[in-house]
């Protein structure tokens, strides 16, 4: 793996534990799902004219618009909106190490539901995650983690795990950015009902703060994460990209600290090292083997194309 796929890796993994920290801070000033509906549509916005602008079309295959509305209710609608409601009462600490069980619950409902054989290394990486999770949840439901509020969290990495599962056709598409942008089109108008009846003449506490982290949200997790997690995936496999969330956990409880001053304790820095241990086996498991011809070769081919 070279280094900038490393940097790459590294990058999206940061990105993305950093959006439980600015969610927390929108969610306590604004209401969730009327904020995450705006969140969506501007996000749509500016991929879609960023998918125009690079020659992409509306003109998808039909697997890509299974894919469009699968991800966009169950990855935004579903996961993104359990979760900015359960983050008015549930720490982005707590959130974040929640939501990188994610690749956890989708080895486990692969082996569960569809019959995927599970190596001994990824079976044995689910129980260390598993108890890396219990540590950290443990110790904070005895400083009062909200019950309801950890329960919409793990609702939202179940249905994040079962889009991840079950949308196929999307990978390697021309129109890549065209279809991130739709599925947020997407996400905004699956919550924009919910939130007018849910959320309508709720007050927002306007600030500066919760300009900025908004305008963060939009950008950064919503756009530039999600183009280089595609730039990744293209570079060096889905796979191999998928073990760059074993620092999610750790990410999202330093962000959360340093930014909003949450308790970062004993247990958080072990529990959040025992779940990324967890996270690497069973995506080190799945890795497939690679000769050593084939490596050489491909070597070579990566140097004549610098």
């Amino acid at each position: 793996m070279d280094l900038r796929s490393v940097i790459m890796g590294v990058t999206f993994a940061f990105v993305w534990a950093s959006a439980f920290t600015t969610t927390r801070i929108i969610v306590t000033a604004a209401p969730p799902l009327t904020a995450l509906t705006l969140r969506f549509a501007l996000s749509a916005a500016l991929a879609i004219g960023l998918a125009l602008a690079m020659g992409q079309s509306f003109r998808l295959s039909r697997a890509e618009w299974r894919a469009v509305v699968l991800f966009g209710i169950c990855q935004n609608a579903l996961y993104l909106g359990l979760n900015w409601v359960a983050m008015q009462w549930v720490e982005a600490s707590a959130a974040s190490i929640i939501a990188s069980m994610m690749p956890l619950i989708v080895a486990f409902l692969g082996w569960a539901a569809l019959g995927d054989r599970l190596r001994p290394m990824a079976f044995v990486g689910l129980l260390v995650g598993v108890l890396g999770v219990a540590l950290i949840m443990g110790v904070r439901l005895q400083h009062g983690l909200s019950i309801p509020g950890t329960i919409l969290c793990l609702l939202a990495a179940v249905a994040l795990a079962i889009a991840t599962l079950s949308a196929r056709g999307a990978s390697g598409s021309r129109n890549m950015m065209m279809i991130v942008g739709l599925q947020m089109a997407v996400g905004s108008l699956s919550l924009a009902l919910p939130a007018a009846l849910m959320e309508w003449g709720q007050p927002v506490a306007y600030s500066w703060t919760l300009l900025y982290a908004f305008v963060y949200t939009v950008v950064a997790p919503g756009i530039a994460a999600t183009w280089i997690w595609f730039l990744l995936v293209n570079r060096i496999g889905a796979v191999r990209a998928a073990t760059y969330h074993f620092l999610s956990p750790f990410f999202g409880v330093l962000v959360a600290a340093i930014v909003l001053g949450e308790r970062f304790g004993f247990t958080d820095a072990a529990g959040a090292l025992i779940i990324a241990a967890g996270i690497l086996m069973v995506q080190r498991s799945k890795l497939p083997a690679q000769p050593a011809a084939s490596s050489a070769s491909i070597r070579r081919v990566e140097g004549s194309s610098r």
